[in-house]
């Protein structure tokens, strides 16, 4: 018998972590539940997960933090933001630094469990990891680290996975609706401008000496290139 995915559901409401923990139980899941930022990062450094899910506006120490001082010391965990703060500032924010995704309040329990079986099967280790290469940047799937030349370049998890599929997809163009179903797994029209804000944001970190090569095919999307 396969083992059940493991979920840790962190929310300071009590309904609300025992619904999903309820609803996640007859989904097929294992959850784990915890009332705070501080009990959650606890049980993240002495057991494993296969996704958790956030509430950003908790006391003390909110979602945001939490995933911050998870990222210290494992970049791999995916995580899911549950928030009644929708605004598209704080949505960037979240996917900034390190969230797999980002699920507003209220939310419908069959669309948390639809996000979370997405997130799993992007996330999905993938057991020939791969170097890439395009002109001066290297990505190593192995340790998870990319280089300009020898400059080891600090990327966020979100900017690791927009750059790896461009790398995987190198000399082709990837539209912006396959970017967002494949690293943010919105598989539905949206003007979000995320996809724009993380081009810009590789754009800053790995254009330089000369190397351009992340494409902007106009109305269409994104190509990388080794020169």
């Amino acid at each position: 018998m396969a083992e059940k995915v493991r979920v840790l559901v962190v929310d300071d409401e009590v309904t609300i972590r025992n619904l999903l923990a309820e609803m996640l139980r007859i989904a097929g899941f294992d959850p784990e539940i915890k009332e705070s930022g501080s009990a959650a990062l606890a049980s993240i450094r002495s057991n494993s997960f296969d996704v958790a899910l956030f509430d950003v506006n908790m006391p003390g120490m909110n979602g945001f933090q939490l995933l911050e001082e998870v990222r210290k010391f494992d970049v791999q965990i995916p995580v899911i933001f549950l928030s009644a703060r929708n605004e598209k500032v704080d949505v960037i924010e979240g996917l900034r630094i390190g969230a797999d995704d980002y699920i507003s309040k209220p939310f419908n329990v069959e669309e948390v469990i639809m996000r979370i079986n997405t997130v799993l099967k992007r996330t999905k280790n993938n057991d020939q990891k791969t170097e890439l290469i395009a002109g001066p940047v290297r990505l190593s799937e192995e340790t998870y680290e990319v280089f300009f030349n020898d400059e080891l370049i600090d990327l966020s998890k979100t900017e690791f996975r927009l750059l790896l599929y461009l790398l995987q997809n190198q000399g082709r163009v990837v539209t912006k609706e396959r970017l967002l179903d494949e690293i943010w797994g919105y598989s539905f029209n949206t003007t979000t401008t995320v996809v724009d804000t993380y081009i810009s944001y590789l754009r800053k970190k790995l254009h330089k000496d000369g190397f351009d090569g992340i494409k902007t095919i106009r109305g269409i999307g994104f190509q990388i290139k080794a020169k």
